[in-house]
């Protein structure tokens, strides 16, 4: 009788042991599995290569008619264009999700602020960047990146893309993109046309060249540094258009953005917005 309960503890123990392994054999072939997935090289985008014989080469400018609280009034024929060459100017619609963009042309002091709200907030942005802007404010780039945000392409001398060549225009977004890798290790994969200007021609090759195109949802006349009227009438212009899927185009050289940032996204945060990257569009 006491062999046989010698036996019986034995075999108790000896499960329990086995049971309390199990977990951390599993959890290591799981941190294991997860490692390995991290460091797998991400998957280059199949996309449609499209034939530029024929397109229409005509000039078209950005244009939105803004509504309060509601997404912005876009012609048909123009969001199925922007669709079908992989361009974005809005999101979801229906989701609580907005994507927050900066235009840079030129420094005028206020990225620096910009950067530590958005820090401070936890908020990822785009800064779409030009050739003299990467040149000369290459230690505020390598903080974007730094600090995860999104360097988009502007193109290295803004010009407006449908009054060059195919090749210029190559020239002007491989130029810039070579610059920014060189600095930051990282590829652009987002472009914003300089002035807004497009045409279905330059769409097409935008997209041959493996660029997503973001245009944007709302935009104001923040851009004159000689109009800045301060931090409450950009709040006052802003706001009343945050609405679902929004891409927000702001510029960073305005005096009154940097003054309301802050504000906006805590605002729109307490309304149950989320800030997403262009990645999750």
């Amino acid at each position: 009788m006491k062999r046989l309960m010698i036996i019986i503890i034995t075999f108790i123990f000896t499960v329990t042991l086995a049971g309390c392994n199990t977990p951390k054999k599993n959890e290591q072939a799981q941190k294991s599995k997860e490692k390995n997935i991290v460091q797998q090289e991400p998957k280059e985008e199949k996309r449609e290569i499209f034939s530029l014989d024929g397109l229409d080469t005509a000039s078209i400018g950005w244009g939105i008619k803004k509504n309060e609280n509601a997404p912005p009034e876009v012609p048909g024929y123009i969001q199925d264009m922007i669709s079908k060459y992989n361009g974005y100017y809005i999101g979801d619609t229906n989701s609580k999700k907005l994507y927050l963009t900066f235009d840079e042309g030129y420094e005028n002091g206020y990225t620096p602020q910009i950067l530590d709200i958005l820090k401070e907030n936890n908020v990822k942005a785009a800064f779409f960047v030009t050739g003299a802007y990467v040149d000369r404010e290459e230690k505020l780039v390598k903080r974007m990146v730094r600090e995860g945000h999104i360097v988009g392409n502007h193109s290295v001398n803004h010009p407006s893309l449908p009054s060059i060549s195919d090749d210029e225009m190559e020239k002007e977004l491989t130029q810039l993109d070579e610059k920014v890798k060189q600095i930051t290790g990282q590829k652009m994969i987002y472009v914003r046309p300089p002035r807004g200007e497009y045409s279905e021609r330059v769409l097409a090759h935008l997209s041959n060249m493996g660029y997503i195109t973001v245009f944007w949802s709302f935009a104001y006349l923040d851009w004159d540094i000689t109009m800045q009227r301060g931090g409450e009438y950009a709040y006052n212009q802003i706001m009343p258009y945050i609405n679902g899927g929004a891409i927000l185009l702001l510029h960073a050289v305005s005096s009154d953005n940097a003054q309301a940032l802050d504000r906006v996204i805590k605002e729109a945060k307490s309304a149950g917005y989320k800030f997403c990257t262009l990645d999750e569009l």
